[in-house]
């Protein structure tokens, strides 16, 4: 196993070098808004469980709650520097995060719901701004396609499977017949390399 992921293994049971108490999640916070891609490693496995348990109280579908979910940990990795241990804990602000992306996700299937609702009520010709909208997201797509095409062949195949297909991450597992631990890894490291492709800045 090369010595990489056996580090990454040993950072996703949990396990501190030499049982060294683990880092509060403040400072990895301020490691990560200084590009500490480790750091963001550590912090991701401290708290995507508690995450993805709240996204799904609030959005209630198990695939839309695992999207949100890496929605919230690539917008961690990408504003860390916003975080301000005076106003509350990382573990706050993290779930502040999560909480207010699950509820836009919740409050836009709805108002999409309405909206054709409406439209195929009235007979009503989809209006300039939904047009709008979705040629938007045509372009997002294609360029997601693009920044898609800069990973690896295991992290493409790892990511098209949760984001596209609905798998979670021991379905994924699954199909690939490798340990769970390796799917978060390319995730992971996928997730960054997405993030620097698209251009977000922290």
């Amino acid at each position: 196993m090369p010595e990489r992921e056996r580090s990454l293994r040993g950072v996703s049971s949990g396990v501190n070098e030499g049982d060294a108490p683990p880092v509060p999640a403040e400072e990895l916070l301020d490691r990560v808004a200084r590009g500490d891609e480790n750091a963001f490693e550590l912090l991701y496995d401290r708290v995507a469980g508690t995450v993805l348990g709240l996204v799904r109280r609030v959005v209630r579908d198990h695939a839309q709650s695992e999207e949100v979910t890496q929605e919230v940990l690539v917008e961690v990795w990408r504003t860390a520097s916003r975080f301000d241990p005076r106003r509350g804990s990382a573990s706050t602000w993290v779930l502040m995060l999560a909480h207010r992306r699950a509820v836009d996700r919740v409050r836009s299937a709805q108002a999409a719901a309405q909206r054709d609702q409406r439209a195929a009520d009235l007979g009503v010709v989809t209006p300039f701004d939904e047009v709008s909208e979705q040629v938007a997201g045509r372009l997002e797509r294609r360029q997601v396609r693009q920044c898609l095409s800069t990973l690896t062949e295991v992290q493409r195949e790892s990511v098209l499977l949760a984001y596209y297909q609905g798998y979670t991450y021991p379905e994924v597992a699954s199909l690939l017949t490798i340990p769970l631990g390796t799917v978060k890894t390319r995730m992971r490291d996928g997730l960054i390399r997405l993030r620097d492709c698209l251009g977000g800045t922290r």
